[in-house]
């Protein structure tokens, strides 16, 4: 099988393409024909050795596929060859022809259910959920400011804080990522290349601030969007595409706010029973038609490494998908 391979840290372009062994399904793992990849900013952190998980070379970077059942190993229930599934692998495996996966990672697709649109479901849209409803308890009614909006984690909050009935305000760097943004569901927008954040997002609330903050940015921006946040707010802490925060500390008490950790990688080990339900939430609004994942552009296996550095650069919008 063909796969991209990292075997020295560094920027994308240090990445290879390379023949490899077809993967053998050992007990409680499944081999997955891959059809879809999605492109993720841990994928992009981990090949430069930034990533809180460690992988060491030579490995295949890439966590989330989507694809068919080509082998299953003894003792797996509930798959067969030939069943459509969305394999997650944390964020190695992934970029290649063939992966290798754990049955018990492994959800069926529900039908109707485009590959392309599945990968990343479970990354980008878990994140989400698991952020707005469990860790925000985002409520109807209230307002959701979310930066970075029109990034990969971004777009999945303003479509489910949307599903939740929240008013979603996004953020983000130029009038076309905010374009993406309001045709995605946003109420409002605030283009934080031009506008002050804190003082657009406290007109936008009528000076009240706003209830949630979903924060995958960091940076400097962090502190402007925390001075945005209303009254019991909740800031929820998702990631550091501009670097990690500073925050003074003396805004969570004249707030009386709270900041939120987001950890969705970990959620497998440590909460696996919320992790399951998550999943089951997230296809259900899928089956029933609330969700429709979006996919803004495709690379193939051998652009892979271009997808990546697009990611890095925030030359990308949406979802990015490697289709091998």
């Amino acid at each position: 099988m063909r796969a991209v391979v990292c075997r020295e840290f560094g920027p994308p372009e240090k990445l290879v393409i390379e023949e490899m062994p077809d993967p053998q399904a050992g007990p409680g793992q499944i081999v997955i024909d891959t059809k879809a990849v999605a492109v993720s900013f841990p994928e992009a952190l981990i090949i430069e050795d930034k990533y809180q998980f460690k992988a060491k070379p030579p490995f295949i970077p890439g966590g989330e596929v989507a694809g068919v059942v080509s082998a299953v190993g003894d003792g797996v229930e509930g798959f067969a060859v030939g069943d459509r599934v969305l394999g997650a692998n944390g964020v190695t495996g992934g970029f290649a022809e063939k992966v290798l996966a754990s049955a018990a990672g492994a959800r069926p697709l529900p039908d109707g259910l485009e590959f392309e649109q599945a990968a990343g479901l479970q990354y980008s849209y878990g994140t989400g959920w698991y952020a707005l409803k469990h860790r925000g308890e985002l409520k109807q009614g209230e307002t959701l400011l979310v930066t970075g909006a029109a990034g990969n984690v971004g777009l999945a909050a303003v479509e489910l804080g949307k599903i939740l009935g929240a008013r979603v305000i996004a953020a983000a760097s130029s009038a076309e990522k905010l374009a993406l943004c309001k045709e995605r569901g946003a109420d409002e927008v605030i283009n934080y290349s031009e506008e002050d954040l804190k003082l657009r997002a406290k007109e936008l609330t009528g000076g009240a601030g706003v209830d949630v903050i979903y924060d995958a940015v960091g940076g400097d921006l962090a502190e402007s969007a925390l001075r945005a946040i209303g009254w019991g707010g909740r800031f929820l802490v998702i990631g550091f595409t501009a670097g990690i925060p500073r925050i003074p500390l003396n805004l969570t008490l004249l707030k009386s706010c709270q900041i939120v950790g987001v950890f969705f990688g970990a959620l497998v080990a440590k909460e696996p029973e919320t992790h399951r339900s998550i999943q089951d939430d997230l296809m259900g609004l899928v089956a029933d038609g609330r969700l429709t994942p979006y996919v803004s552009k495709r690379y193939s296996l051998e652009e892979a490494p271009q997808a990546l550095a697009d990611l890095q650069a925030r030359r990308a919008t949406g979802k990015l998908i490697v289709a091998p």
